[in-house]
């Protein structure tokens, strides 16, 4: 999972791309970068890192321009290192740098067709490289000195095409402005929006509306699936329909774990979805519980807070904060391997004793996928004093991997694959464990905009939107995201061997 924005504005758009990708850091925490254009030349500056780290006031000064786009990434399968860090660039046709958030299923082969086909070669094992190359040799293949915004759709009819899986893209071409465009089923978000200053309307895209917002940006709507967009370096936007058969089927597990609940996205609110979610669990509880003990419940932070304070007002049962979080360790879904996983959840949280002793408490978060973290609190529960800790997920169970840029872990390491809920509840500890159904998580999102009817569920049910996934792909993915091939990515990042790209973190280009 990553973050991108674009912005086309009527003067320098550095500090306002890096004001946009601090915004976007809850979606990649392992690098950063940021691409400008001014009078033709491009400028870029990426590295690992959080945004605050890897930009300087030095580096702002080079990154001049009015057009410019930005990305924040976290590493997939452990892989990391400088040379993945987006965005990518190539010279030719026009001078082009691109950043994506998402997954191509094909990438694989779609690669091998760049190298033998088109001539192209990929120089990292990144799928945003295989796509930056695809786009622009189908610009190349037009052959136009001077492109118009219809060239640069025809070229992503053709990306559509030839490319798979999930996809939200930016993408800056040199002296003519920025391009926009997602996936034939939407599964990655993509949001746009203006402003009016006194030299004219500004755009701006984002993978999430809350970085339009603070930057006083208003939101037009999303990207809709199979459509770009390309605003000119004057300011002019158009969009197309670029995908056949372009249907809506946006990720779920956005509304759950990765989007801020500040943001809309599709015309639904995160922040309303979660509260639908607790409260539907809240009834579920309340159907099969009756007569429950529960004295109070309790969040784990943050992304269950929502969800949590509609269940319990729902329940009329205390809510109280008994978890406190420290906000300078990473998300603990993505840290590559087991034991530092373990470590990181004690750094991260640390209870409050009293809200736990004596009590029979209920813990609520918005997923259980490892088990790693929830096993845990729950003994730190415990420990507090707690009577009896339940636990209650917002989501149902989590028994496949993600295919479309959530680097879930292998099958075989999510806790709920192949085993039932008491199973489940044995295993991490708790007194009773309860699950949302499948059925009331949709219900909580579509209830926001009736118009979006199906989601891509496919780490819930398996069955996987675009139709290409097959027990082969999956077994080659399982091979490359369990904890054992991580670990391996990760110490060759250390010894350097991870990728054959420039490793020089920061560069200007042109």
């Amino acid at each position: 999972m990553c973050g991108i924005v674009g912005i086309v504005g009527k003067g320098n758009v550095n500090t306002q791309l890096y004001d946009a990708l601090t915004m976007l850091q809850h979606r990649g925490q392992d690098a950063a970068g940021i691409v400008t254009c001014d009078k033709g030349r491009l400028a870029q500056v990426k590295a690992n890192g959080l945004v605050r780290d890897v930009f300087r006031t030095s580096h702002m000064l080079r990154l001049t321009g009015t057009m410019g786009i930005g990305h924040v990434r976290y590493p997939t399968a452990g892989s990391s290192g400088p040379a993945l860090a987006q965005p990518f660039y190539v010279n030719s046709p026009y001078g082009i740098a691109l950043a994506h958030n998402g997954n191509l299923t094909n990438a694989d082969e779609v690669s091998k067709h760049v190298f033998r086909a088109d001539l192209r070669h990929i120089n990292t094992d990144s799928d945003s490289e295989v796509l930056i190359n695809v786009f622009a040799h189908e610009l190349h293949r037009l052959n136009k000195l001077v492109p118009e915004a219809g060239d640069f759709f025809t070229a992503i009819e053709a990306v559509h095409e030839r490319v798979k899986g999930g996809y939200a893209v930016v993408a800056l071409i040199a002296d003519y402005g920025v391009v926009a465009f997602r996936d034939p089923f939407g599964i990655r978000p993509l949001v746009y929006g203006k402003r009016d200053t006194a030299h004219g309307v500004e755009y701006m895209v984002a993978s999430e509306s809350v970085a339009l917002d603070t930057l006083g940006f208003t939101l037009v709507g999303d990207v809709a699936p199979g459509e770009a967009i390309y605003i000119s370096s004057n300011g002019d936007l158009q969009r197309r329909q670029c995908a056949k058969n372009a249907v809506l089927r946006p990720c779920i597990f956005e509304h759950v774990y990765f989007a801020r609940p500040d943001s809309i996205m599709d015309g639904i609110s995160v922040y309303k979805a979660r509260l639908r979610q607790g409260e539907k669990l809240a009834e579920k509880i309340l159907r099969e519980r009756p007569d429950h003990d529960i004295d109070v419940v309790v969040p784990i932070p943050d992304s269950s807070r929502v969800a949590g304070q509609a269940l319990a007002q729902t329940m009329g049962v205390k809510f109280r904060e008994g978890l406190v979080k420290n906000r300078y360790i990473g998300r603990t879904f993505i840290m590559p391997g087991q034991q530092q996983r373990k470590k990181s959840v004690r750094q991260k949280l640390n209870t409050i004793e009293l809200e736990f002793k004596g009590k029979n408490v209920l813990l609520v978060d918005d997923s259980i996928v490892r088990g790693t973290t929830c096993q845990q609190i729950i003994q730190m529960a415990r420990e507090a004093g707690a009577n009896k800790v339940y636990f209650a997920s917002a989501a149902p169970a989590v028994c496949y991997p993600n295919v479309y840029g959530i680097d879930m872990p292998s099958a075989k390491e999510l806790i709920a694959h192949g085993h039932s809920t008491e199973e489940i509840c044995k295993e991490i500890g708790a007194d009773w464990l309860i699950y949302q159904e499948l059925e009331d998580l949709v219900a909580a999102s579509s209830e926001g905009n009736p118009e979006v009817t199906e989601f891509d569920c496919s780490v819930f049910t398996g069955h996987y939107v675009t139709g290409d996934v097959d027990e082969l792909y999956l077994t080659r993915l399982d091979a490359a995201r369990n904890d054992n091939a991580k670990a391996g990515d990760v110490k060759k990042t250390v010894d350097g061997d991870t990728v054959i790209g420039l490793h020089n973190d920061m560069q200007e280009l042109g």
